[in-house]
């Protein structure tokens, strides 16, 4: 009975905390995408300007 409740709780776990996690590793993932994106963005502007006065 112990065995049944311990993976019954296992299972319910599961089932809440991987699409969690997967949730968070989409945020994670476009968070890190638009923060390189920015820095792209950021280099190249910086770049540009510094680039006619160098």
């Amino acid at each position: 009975m112990l065995v049944i409740g311990a993976l019954a709780a296992m299972f319910v776990l599961f089932t809440f905390i991987l699409p969690l996690l997967a949730t968070l590793l989409k945020v994670a993932l476009l968070v890190a995408v638009v923060g390189v994106i920015v820095f792209i963005a950021v280099r190249v502007m910086s770049g540009s300007g510094s680039s006619s006065s160098q």
